[in-house]
């Protein structure tokens, strides 16, 4: 049993939701990256989305972008991020690492050649926002020959036989991007959430969590309640960017977010 599968298994086992947060690797300076995964963690996160840095990551919002571009001052690699996950590891077996981004870093390497890095690393799985299942087969391949899910995701406009589709080539879980735009976009809508889950839970054979506009515990809770999770990312990566000239309060207000949002969660499935 994968680590994806073992947390969402445990967390139905108590009651609970998936909390997944996001960073960018090496935002904002490598040092802090690892650091801040742990911080994370012991705020209450369950997954941990792993940014890649990329220079045109077009589904992202202008939060994330800089976050891109603070860590590719760092000249954060795809290695580099690998590492990074690697030296977690160390001290953390149990939260999953889904590396999320783009194919551009990985097909320069080599799909055979990240797998096994990204296995070796301790890589539980990848959302890579630009491959649709359609030209992912190859890649598919070496992820599974080295225990990765591949995430895919739905959205607002996916039709239902497009979603009976993701929902079976995604391994791990699936995520729904519940609003149209790139992240940190627009107002959550909980209502068109909770209907669009109630059909891809027809087709799903996977956890459901859902991202894009949770900002806070009261929104985080409200998708818990129609999903298996709730991502976080860009309130995040806004946090990181204002204190990142005082770490310590960086690694405080993170926490604090996180925090706020798993006893919001908790409180939600009582």
């Amino acid at each position: 049993m994968s680590r994806i599968e073992q947390c969402f298994g445990q967390l139905k086992a108590d009651g609970r939701k998936a909390l997944v947060v996001y960073l960018v690797a090496g935002d904002p300076e490598p040092a802090v990256t690892v650091p801040l995964m742990h911080a994370m963690v012991a705020a209450g996160a369950n997954i941990i989305e792993l940014g890649l840095p990329f220079s045109d990551p077009e589904a992202e919002g202008p939060v994330i972008q800089l976050a891109h571009e603070r860590a590719l001052k760092h000249n954060v690699s795809l290695r580099d991020t690998l590492a990074m996950a690697r030296t977690f590891r160390e001290t953390d077996q149990t939260t999953p690492i889904v590396l999320m981004g783009y194919i551009n870093p990985i097909e320069a390497m080599g799909y055979d050649v990240f797998g096994q890095l990204a296995g070796d690393a301790g890589i539980d799985g990848t959302i890579l926002v630009n491959v649709p299942p359609e030209e992912g087969e190859l890649l598919d391949q070496s992820l599974a020959a080295n225990k990765i899910d591949p995430v895919y995701l739905l959205s607002p406009t996916t039709t239902d036989a497009r979603a009976r589709m993701l929902c079976e080539k995604t391994r791990g879980f699936a995520y729904y991007v519940s609003l149209k735009g790139t992240t940190g976009a627009s107002t959550l809508d909980v209502d068109s959430v909770r209907d669009r889950m109630s059909t891809f839970r027809e087709f799903a054979r996977t956890p459901i969590v859902v991202g894009f506009g949770i900002k806070d515990g009261e929104s985080a809770a409200s998708i818990a309640a129609v999903s298996d999770g709730a991502v976080v990312g860009s309130a995040l990566v806004s946090l990181m960017a204002e204190h990142a000239d005082d770490k310590p309060r960086m690694m405080q207000a993170v926490q604090h977010l996180i925090g706020e949002m798993r006893t919001a969660m908790d409180a939600e499935a009582v």
